[in-house]
């Protein structure tokens, strides 16, 4: 056996680990999202919209660690869908704000719903998944550092 990390077999690579956990999340959220009509990028679209009306695609792209190529179809269907409103800022036309309608606004009601369901299916304690979130932000951080310094 080689020391080599290229050479470990693929279920001991953190980021093997890190992919799967992140198809799991989203395969475990779908036929929870699927009765609410989003999928689970626009969900999180809408947490952050939850949190406050009116971000542009430039903040919602920064909070997802997505680019407004990405972004912008994915906001287009929500448009589309009647789950968001998407506007050009009067100050400056450049920006595009994203105002949620009644209907993405009465979401809010099932996500304490979800999250409550997903803690449940973890069957950890909310102590051991709060720990297990703030390190994982701090890998990305780390990463996304390292990434900016090149």
């Amino acid at each position: 056996m080689t020391s080599d990390p290229a050479c470990l077999p693929l279920e001991d690579h953190l980021c093997f680990a890190v992919y799967a956990a992140n198809h799991a999340f989203a395969a475990a959220y779908k036929p929870l999202l699927e009765p609410l009509g989003v999928t689970y990028p626009q969900y999180l679209v809408l947490l952050i919209l939850w949190e406050q009306q009116g971000r542009t695609v430039k903040e919602i792209g920064a909070r997802l660690h997505l680019d407004s190529g990405t972004l912008t179809p994915l906001l287009k269907r929500m448009e589309a869908a009647g789950l968001v409103r998407r506007q050009r800022d009067a100050k400056d036309e450049r920006q595009v704000r994203i105002q949620l309608t009644p209907k993405g606004a009465a979401l809010q009601s099932h996500a304490a719903e979800l999250k409550s369901t997903l803690f449940c299916a973890l069957g950890e304690a909310e102590e051991a998944i709060t720990k297990l979130r703030n390190s994982l932000t701090a890998v990305s951080g780390r990463l996304r550092s390292t990434r900016a310094k090149d």
